[in-house]
């Protein structure tokens, strides 16, 4: 099982780096976090943290991470490939985890990236290294998470676009809408929003507070969103 999971891993990260649309995205990426670190993290006489970009990097990957996921799927249903994947002696299991680990090892090159701004920050005084590396840890989950859906999305049409907006959908009903709610919602219901909010449970991570319920929160969705992917593909075999 390793061995298919890593072969498809690579296939599909190879294929990342071959498309356009991930080094657009790529591109807009590192010119939004550019601009954000230094209009909203680099400030004279401010508070030298990284929990601004962070936060802000948060929201920038609810559209940017569904562009790079949503040809993972859609692409070999649509090119017929699908077929081949499905006869190969790999089971559903692996092609979605092959698929999921592929577009988050490019994420991952993508976060590399923003390291520079982190060195930025020491050098003028930021010093708090165990909150930076926690704060990228929790970046880590929350990239898991998004790439997760995304899979999910890319499961569920051939047509690229749609499981992008697919992906960004769900990804902003569980951010931007529960948020809006949760803002007016008393009691019961503000809990349940609250709890199932992405961004509430991300501001642990960027304020640098360990809380294992957060951590808890980010498996346990990339967990759910890659099982509802695999039982999405599985279903392409009876049809």
């Amino acid at each position: 099982m390793t061995r298919n999971v890593l072969a498809l891993t690579q296939r599909e990260l190879i294929m990342s780096f071959f498309s356009p649309v991930a080094y657009v995205v790529a591109a807009v990426f590192l010119m939004a976090t550019g601009y954000l670190f230094m209009n909203a993290t680099l400030i004279e006489g401010s508070e030298a943290t990284i929990r601004p970009l962070l936060d802000s990097m948060s929201w920038v990957l609810i559209f940017a991470i569904p562009l790079l996921t949503m040809r993972v799927l859609s692409d070999e249903f649509a090119s017929g490939t699908i077929e081949a994947l499905m006869t190969a002696p790999v089971t559903d299991v692996e092609v979605v985890l092959g698929k999921f680990l592929g577009v988050l090892a490019f994420y991952a090159s993508l976060l590399v990236t923003t390291l520079v701004h982190v060195g930025l920050l020491l050098r003028y005084g930021g010093n708090d290294v165990p909150a930076i590396l926690y704060g990228y840890f929790g970046m880590i989950l929350l990239g898991c998470l998004y790439v997760a859906v995304g899979v999910f999305a890319s499961a569920l049409t051939k047509h690229q676009l749609v499981a992008a907006l697919i992906g960004m959908g769900v990804l902003s009903l569980f951010t931007l809408v529960v948020d809006s709610f949760a803002a007016w919602k008393g009691g019961l219901w503000r809990t349940v929003l609250s709890y199932v909010n992405i961004t509430h449970h991300f501001q642990d991570f960027s304020k640098g507070i360990f809380d294992t319920k957060a951590i808890v929160f980010f498996i346990s969705g990339t967990v759910f969103f890659l099982f509802l992917a695999v039982k999405m593909l599985e279903s392409r075999r009876w049809r």
